[in-house]
């Protein structure tokens, strides 16, 4: 990974801060034609729509996630791709790591999914936004594929 990008990565999934409520219809992405296309909306705030339910295995808290994901603001801009890197992230889950959102969404997905996320401000990058990308109080929405867990 670019220097750059990886600066932008850490700025981008590395540090938890509190965000906001979210509604996203804005990442262009199909549901899934089966039950996969069923929304969820947890007490947290954290909203995901399957796009595809993998069949592989489930990533347990410490191991290392591999995902390719996309990441856009609720009115479609996009912020930050490994798509468009051809570099998956690889991340330890629930170690902290990545933005709340990530470490909840990612972890009852099944290697081969595809998952759409929406994180309110509080599961994101809160009051203070990251890196001059992220303003504060964003809405965040993840287009997140999970090619695999070790």
């Amino acid at each position: 990974m670019q220097r750059p990008h990886a600066i932008l990565l850490a700025l981008l999934l590395a540090v938890p801060l509190p965000v906001m409520a979210a509604t996203s219809a804005s990442y262009k992405t199909k549901p899934a034609k089966t039950a996969a296309a069923k929304t969820v909306r947890l007490p947290d705030g954290l909203i995901y729509t399957d796009l595809k339910i993998g069949k592989g295995r489930t990533p347990k808290p410490g191991q290392t996630a591999i995902v390719h994901y996309t990441g856009t603001f609720p009115d479609g801009r996009k912020f930050d791709s490994s798509r468009d890197r051809g570099q998956p992230f690889e991340f330890a889950l629930g170690q902290h790591r990545v933005i709340p959102c990530w470490d909840e969404g990612v972890a009852t997905m099944r290697v081969g999914g595809r998952r759409k996320l929406v994180c309110p401000p509080q599961l994101a990058y809160g009051e203070r936004g990251a890196g001059g990308v992220i303003p504060p109080n964003a809405t965040l929405d993840f287009d997140v594929e999970l090619l695999g867990v070790r």
